[in-house]
């Protein structure tokens, strides 16, 4: 396995392994690995001939304790990831995949502010832009994504269509703790107290789905079965909670019995931020 930094060799590689025939998998991550990115790579590796990870830390300079603390991170993702089988890590410097000083980007407009994108600066640009230049530059046959994050899923298909890019988005399953907690990277942010905490996410998405099963079509109805079982939770506070469809992320007062409908949320458990989510009557 080759780590890869410098952008001009992960191009070069990238297109003699095209002109080759070989089928790229891609796996974009942030780093610090768990087992929901690593059950993506074992999947590329199913479908692919050659499995690429990215690793792209936040832009911007960084003390000393962090650069130190980032090298760290990358050896134990990188053995990470040769236990799955992946080829190359592809961990280019923030600054060359987003420059400060850049000018062009890609923005998916209407779905990009809504949800999470709500709490971003500019939405989703940075992270649309970024994940489309690395197409650019791994020209992979598929992408792989987790469906925890579903609004990242539904932009990027979108992006894909919009933009006849050539690249199959695959998308897993939320990969989730034995009591239910979607695994995260921002999961070791939370004290022994929050860890508990906050398998309450799982229990009022589980409540909103019961109370559907039960009949319940009235999304208001819905939403305030799942912010009473988050509100009897003291260490948590609710950002938002939303039922959409997931073709624009509209919200949906009724419910209907044939389209896939996308229940999200966002809850703070302390300081850290979580989001979870489900789809009632399919996949988004």
């Amino acid at each position: 396995m080759e780590i890869i930094t410098r952008i001009p060799r992960m191009v070069s590689i990238a297109r003699e392994l095209r002109d080759a025939g070989k089928r790229i998998g891609l796996v974009p991550t942030r780093g610090a690995l768990h087992e929901g990115q690593l059950s993506l790579m074992g999947r590329a590796r199913e479908m692919c001939d050659t499995v690429i990870v990215s690793i792209l830390t936040s832009p911007g300079p960084q003390p000393a304790n962090d650069v130190e603390r980032s090298s760290a991170d990358l050896a134990r993702d990188a053995e990470l990831a040769f236990t799955r089988g992946v080829d190359f890590i592809f961990a280019p410097a923030s600054e060359d995949i987003s420059p400060q000083e850049a000018m062009t980007y890609t923005v998916v407009e209407g779905l990009s502010d809504k949800l999470e994108g709500a709490s971003r600066s500019g939405g989703f640009r940075d992270f649309t832009t970024t994940i489309n230049k690395l197409f650019n530059i791994v020209l992979p046959n598929f992408a792989f994504f987790g469906r925890k994050d579903a609004q990242q899923v539904i932009i990027i298909k979108r992006m894909v269509r919009e933009l006849s890019l050539d690249v199959e988005i695959v998308a897993g399953p939320t990969v989730r703790e034995e009591d239910g907690l979607a695994l995260s990277s921002g999961n070791v942010y939370l004290s022994t107290e929050e860890r508990k905490a906050a398998t309450v996410l799982r229990r009022a998405l589980e409540r909103s789905r019961s109370t559907y099963n039960a009949g319940e079509r009235d999304s208001p109805k819905l939403i305030a079965s799942m912010r009473s079982v988050i509100e009897s939770e003291p260490l948590a506070r609710i950002d938002y909670m939303a039922i959409t469809d997931t073709t624009n992320l509209d919200p949906v007062e009724t419910i209907p019995t044939a389209k896939p409908i996308l229940v999200s949320m966002a809850v703070f458990i302390g300081e850290t931020r979580l989001v979870d989510n489900i789809v009632l009557n399919g996949d988004p």
